[in-house]
This record gives C-alpha cells, structure tokens and sequence, in this order.
C-alpha cells in the first residue's frame, strides 16, 4: 500500500513557500504522493479555515511538478462538471507529459450549490456532465482524430491517459468506476464500513465482466497515538487498498514537516 499526502492549497497555508517546501519535503522523505484539493468560488459564508483562497489544482501541481523530480502528483478532487471537457483534456494531458507522467486524477461530481450558481452549472446536471469527460478524456488521449462539436481536430500532447479515481459516495461512484474503468477514491476513516463497500465494488466489476479498479483512500491518522495509527493503517491494507492519502491540518511548513516526520517513521514500522 503506498502512503501519500496532502498539502494544503488553500487559506494562508497555500503560499508559495509552504506549497514548494512542503512538496519537496514530501519528496525527501519518500512519500509516493502529494495532492491537492479543488475550489473555485468559496461563498464568504463558507470560508471559514481557508479565506475563501484556494490555487487552481492542476495550476499547482504543474508548478509543484517543475519543482520535483520523483513524487507523483495528485488532485483529490477535481469537479469535472465545473469545467469544459477539451480544455480541461488539454491541461490534464500538458501536465501529465511535462511532469513525467506522474499525476493522478481524481475527479467528482461536486456538492457545493454556491459553486454550482457561480459557474452556471444547473447542478442536476453534474453526472452528466461528469460522464461526458470521463468519455471525452478516454478518446482524446486514445484516438488519433478526436471530435468536438462536430469538428474533427488532432489532440496533443498525447501522453498515456492519468490514472483516474472517481470520488464520492460508494452508491453512485462504484457504478461510474466501473463503467469507466477507473479507480475509486474514497474519503473514510471507518474500515469496517469501507469493507463493505469494496465488496461491492468487486461484485460490480465481476458482474460487469471487468477487473475492479485499485482503492485509494483519503483520511486522517491519530499520528499522536502511533499504536492506534499503526493498527488503521493495517486494517487499510488487509482490506486491498492501493494508496492511503493521509490528510494533515497545519498552520506553519514546520508543523507540516514535524507531520510528515511523524507519518513517514509510522510508515516505516509497517
């Protein structure tokens, strides 16, 4: 199982030193993976904790890309109905080639109603239109002619198409990752509900005639009770999760190092 990391792109905390140092601590330490978050318009009611400041995910993780050498990079998530399906491919494809092909692409149907009005997107429309990127991403980065519109055009750069894991509630999510072939990206720190919910992500697939697609899980650890942390991230492994994103609230790069410091000799001892 690999173990990864958030950085937080948002609030006072997304400053270009913390998000530059934070990466290539990450790095050092030999973390598999950094992700970011995604918010595009944060109502002033609902900015508590970040200011309503939040760094383009894919902006950042080019930049965070440039300034790494091994670390893969990941969104978790980005809202695929929030954005136009081509340029959208084009930046997921421009990022992936010039880091080395390491991002992985989570990607949801998204929540925020004030979001939603901000952009103009009738929310009831959000697995639709989630679906016509999953559909779009896998042509473009496959297909030698790609249509839009109606037009024909030639789609580059073409690098292998990301890993992609869908996000949200098992209900909906597990159908679409089958669907589509993707990995599925859960938010959980109870085990024993997500047991349930990869069995069921199992029979989908077997009914569907498919493989089922790897399990990344995005939580947090008690890192103060090492023997409790320890136990959950063995609980994570026995189940067959992939990658444990372990998600870190901080205030400081130095709280965040002491953090990773934390995580990486629990992870160690594993």
């Amino acid at each position: 199982m690999h173990i990864a990391v958030t950085l937080r792109n948002m609030g006072p905390q997304s400053d270009r030193e913390t998000l530059r140092d934070g990466a290539r601590y990450a790095e050092e330490l030999g973390f598999e993976s950094v992700w970011v978050t995604d918010h595009i318009a944060i109502p002033p009611d609902d900015a508590e904790g970040s200011g309503g400041r939040y760094t383009d995910p894919l902006t950042t993780l080019a930049w965070l890309g440039g300034l790494t050498q091994r670390i893969k990079l990941g969104v978790g998530v980005l809202i695929a109905p929030y954005r136009p399906p081509l340029p959208t491919a084009k930046a997921v494809a421009t990022l992936h080639e010039l880091t080395k092909e390491r991002l992985l692409l989570g990607l949801a149907v998204g929540w925020m109603d004030p979001e939603f009005r901000a952009l103009g997107v009738p929310r009831n429309e959000r697995g639709v239109r989630t679906d016509e990127l999953l559909r779009f991403l896998q042509h473009s980065f496959t297909d030698d002619v790609v249509q839009s519109n109606g037009q024909n055009f030639l789609f580059e750069p073409k690098p292998p198409l990301p890993p992609i894991y869908l996000g949200g509630s098992a209900k909906h999510a597990l159908k679409r990752c089958v669907r589509f072939g993707c990995g599925w990206l859960p938010m959980s720190a109870n085990p024993d509900k997500l047991a349930h919910d990869i069995e069921h992500f199992s029979e989908l697939a077997q009914a569907a005639n498919a493989a089922r697609g790897p399990v990344t899980v995005m939580s947090n650890l008690p890192l103060e009770d090492a023997g409790k942390a320890s136990a959950l991230l063995h609980r994570f492994r026995e189940l067959g999760v992939d990658r444990f994103v372990c998600g870190h609230r901080y205030n400081t790069l130095s709280e965040y190092k002491t953090r990773l410091e934390m995580l990486a000799r629990l992870s160690k001892s594993q």
